[in-house]
């Protein structure tokens, strides 16, 4: 009889990397079923379209402004009724979010066994990103089998006392689907969105792609960051592009800060694909995110990193990025570096992509094949 294997997953981010590795497990002989938790429910729903994957089971737990207790606690009795009535072999989680390590431990209580794809990334600072560092750290230790998009990140678990023979290092899975994505854009796929974009933002000017949406930037953090923002906005050759979460933690500071500014455009979230399509015709981009840390080397383009810390430090060595923080002078000052400094911009620009070459899922699956 067929291993079965339930994927599972809530947010846009673990949607983007766990779809391309849904395709490959599919092509093999597992039994193979998706479970969503919509922790996130439009984004999330707009990358199950590109992807073209419709879950076994979606528990549609996204409620306005729920606290992340509350949101545990519907996870954890959602997903034992799932778990009681599949019995799966293996569950899959992806990352550092609360999906995931309640998922990994609903599996524990269970006795089924749990793979973690991006395991092994850490700031140990529990509150730096807040929640998802010390959900990654929960999830490691539940983990049966661990996945590290990186040397470093194995190195991580090693000295955690995680056994050799439980980890896999497989690159990340975020770069299969970027680059499955930009294939689909180079072979004329085209969206009414990126259609309107083309009309909307004046790409004869250096476009910098702005996002921001992490916790631990809530309040000053966000005022400093759209301080910063109109500063370089004030440049003529400049059109900042910033795709506005939904937060009403984000929506508040940036709506009321920069709507203004004429070199400013505040659009609402992108679809996966034009995200993309928008990094690629991006000259810097500017964020707090963790997943544009591992797909803009792929596209060749510099990163401002407004954190303080990151749980991705390849990339610092690499080149590929550079950590701002919240610092507005400092945003501000970096950014002009890279639109005046030719010679940093192309090296950071030509950097090696420490994450991967477009095989993650691939790997994960071989893995997967001799254990299971």
């Amino acid at each position: 009889m067929a291993k079965k294997i339930l994927v599972c997953f809530g947010t846009r981010p673990e949607a983007i990397k766990m779809c391309s590795l849904v395709h490959t497990l599919r092509q093999t002989d597992f039994d193979v079923k998706v479970c969503v938790t919509a922790q996130h429910r439009q984004m999330l729903d707009q990358v199950l379209d590109f992807f073209e994957i419709t879950p076994d089971f979606d528990l549609d737990l996204m409620t306005a402004n729920q606290s992340l207790n509350a949101l545990s606690g519907r996870i954890f009795t959602k997903m034992d009724e799932v778990l009681a009535s599949e019995q799966p072999d293996l569950v899959l989680v992806h990352g550092d979010t609360t999906t995931s390590s309640i998922c990994a431990w609903a599996a524990f209580h269970r006795g089924i066994k749990t793979g973690h794809v991006e395991a092994g990334l850490r700031t140990y600072n529990k509150y730096a990103p807040f929640p998802e560092e010390l959900n990654r750290q929960v999830t490691g230790r539940i983990a049966d089998f661990h996945f590290a998009p990186t040397p470093v990140s194995k190195q991580n678990l090693l000295n955690e006392h995680i056994q050799p023979e439980a980890i896999a290092v497989t690159g990340n899975t975020v770069i299969d689907s970027l680059l499955w994505t930009v294939d689909k854009l180079e072979n004329r796929f085209s969206n009414p969105k990126i259609a309107e974009l083309e009309t909307q933002i004046d790409f004869s000017k250096k476009v910098i792609l702005v996002t921001g949406h992490r916790r631990e930037n809530f309040g000053d953090g966000f005022l400093n960051i759209c301080k910063a923002l109109a500063h370089i906005a004030e440049q003529a050759d400049v059109q900042i592009v910033y795709p506005v979460h939904l937060n009403p933690n984000v929506q508040q500071p940036v709506q009321a800060l920069l709507s203004s500014h004429a070199n400013i455009h505040l659009i609402e979230p992108l679809d996966y694909p034009t995200f993309v399509w928008m990094m690629k015709q991006s000259y810097l981009i500017i964020t707090d995110s963790g997943g544009v840390q591992e797909e803009a080397p792929s596209l060749g383009k510099p990163v401002l990193v407004m954190r303080e810390t990151t749980e991705r430090p390849e990339a610092l060595e690499a080149g590929t990025v550079k950590l701002v923080g919240t610092d507005a002078d400092k945003i501000a000052r970096e950014a002009f570096v890279l639109l005046e400094d030719h010679a940093l911009y192309e090296k950071m620009s030509r950097a090696h992509n420490p994450y991967g070459d477009g095989k993650a899922s691939q790997r994960i699956v071989e893995f997967l094949k001799a254990e299971l």
